[in-house]
């Protein structure tokens, strides 16, 4: 009797190599020039949309997937853009358009925000996530699968 390859269940502890790409190539995340990623599925490593295109591979199978903005990372909120007082960040911090900063919440998370506009006192920080909007291109390989 031939033995069926095990499949990632929900709540498979799996090791994958992906990559995340904007659909013009560009590589945003990944770990294909490093070590391969070893985790729980369910447990909020990696967000539905990844999981499910994870769900029922192999060790050894391959899957690429274009997913819309709705499935990951949404869209841009206009709400989540935020005016703040150059005087609330640090004095020695050189403010630019671009730069991504890390402030805290009142509940203690991280949440990253990027400089989008400033004027002569105030800094306007853009609080949505910085691949909000794009359409993603996730490609992913199952490299071992644990449990």
């Amino acid at each position: 009797m031939t033995e069926t390859a095990k499949k990632v269940t929900q709540n498979s502890e799996i090791t994958i190599h992906f990559s995340l790409s904007l659909a013009d190539s560009t590589v945003v995340d990944g770990t294909q020039d490093g070590q391969p990623m070893s985790f729980t599925m369910s447990d909020g490593t990696m967000i539905a949309a990844f999981e499910n295109v994870i769900l029922g591979l192999s060790v050894g199978d391959k899957q690429q997937v274009s997913l819309d903005p709705r499935d990951t990372f949404g869209f841009p909120d206009e709400d989540n853009k935020h005016w703040l007082q150059k005087t609330d960040f640090d004095a020695e911090m050189t403010l630019e358009e671009g730069l991504m900063i890390e402030f805290s919440t009142p509940a203690g998370e991280r949440l990253p925000g990027m400089v989008v506009e400033m004027n002569d006192d105030k800094v306007l920080v853009d609080f949505n996530h910085p691949l909000a909007g794009h359409e993603l291109i996730f490609a992913v390989q199952v490299v071992d699968i644990l449990s």
